[in-house]
């Protein structure tokens, strides 16, 4: 595979507009972490907006010029735009946009977030599987959990131009990385087992193949990995990543891991004891990783783990 140049960043702020936790009172602000104030004219009455969701504001600064991608819209409609707004972000600084992938959590917030931005045909990248419908949940014969249709007409009404790939594709000066579609590699990570779709009225298994994630590169740091679900597998994620970029050197893995649920329960160790053997300087699960496994990984990486939470900004140099 030839090596994709990812041009290293003096820094990287990631702005979290939707996560599923917050905690207004953590008061545990440092170098790297600056969390949401709960405080509007002085007063405490501007809570955040947490939900079953993931939405991200990130921000380069390479040679001082700095970048912004919009990664991800969140669950709800008003939720990730409502944080925007509290919070007082400037979205039209946006220039671009990645979709981790086709499903509701990631795409509801649409088109209250880009009207925000208030700008039109700039650029949003996406895998083309993401527009596969019919798709569901299967709980039973009898018993299926639609997700809303996304498509590609949604997206260009609401301001972008669709820019499809399969393929790893750069952003911004090079300075963010699309990852495109990721190999299944791993003999544990074995995607949605209720996951399904339709083709031509045929009931098939959806392998997700449009699950996707965004790396960033710091310089002499390595690379911050930032995944939407991971429904492809985080080690899978992290070590495509290495293996497109040829760099070896991880500094973050964040973003939801999937490992919520009976369904992902018996792989949590073996996720965290795989991510580990990166070395990772900081490990930050989130969304859809679920309770269970964010514990485990702050347990097992104590030193490594940062808790986010909707509101939060993680600042990497």
């Amino acid at each position: 595979m030839a090596k994709i140049t990812l041009k290293a960043v003096d820094k990287v702020e990631i702005l979290t507009l939707q996560d599923n936790y917050i905690e207004m009172t953590a008061m545990d602000n440092n170098a790297i972490v600056t969390r949401a104030a709960p405080l509007k004219d002085g007063e405490i009455r501007a809570s955040i907006l947490a939900e079953h969701g993931f939405s991200a504001l990130v921000k380069t600064t390479a040679s001082g010029k700095a970048h912004t991608l919009l990664f991800d819209f969140g669950f709800s409609e008003d939720g990730a735009a409502q944080n925007a707004k509290t919070l007082g972000v400037d979205m039209r600084e946006v220039e671009a946009a990645v979709l981790s992938h086709g499903h509701s959590d990631h795409t509801g917030g649409l088109q209250k977030l880009t009207a925000l931005i208030g700008k039109r045909d700039i650029p949003l990248i996406v895998h083309p599987s993401a527009f596969k419908s019919p798709r569901y949940l299967k709980l039973g014969e009898d018993f299926k959990i639609n997700f809303p249709q996304l498509t590609r007409e949604m997206i260009q009404e609401a301001g972008f131009s669709v820019i499809e790939s399969e393929a790893p594709y750069l952003l911004l000066d090079d300075t963010i990385l699309f990852l495109g579609e990721i190999p299944r590699k791993t003999d544990f990570e074995k995607g949605f087992p209720i996951a399904h779709w339709q083709k031509d009225g045929k009931e098939q298994w959806d392998a997700i193949e449009d699950d996707t994630s965004i790396v960033l590169n710091i310089k002499d740091k390595g690379l911050v990995i930032v995944s939407g679900c991971a429904h492809a597998g985080i080690v899978n994620t992290v070590h495509h990543a290495m293996e497109v970029t040829g760099i070896d050197k991880v500094h973050v893995v964040m973003g939801g891991f999937h490992l919520s649920g009976p369904l992902f329960e018996a792989i949590i160790d073996r996720t965290a004891q795989e991510l580990q053997k990166v070395h990772p300087t900081y490990v930050v699960p989130m969304h859809c990783t679920g309770r269970k496994a964010i514990m485990t990984m702050e347990k097992q990486m104590p030193d490594q783990f940062i808790l986010n939470m909707s509101g939060t900004k993680l600042t990497f140099t």
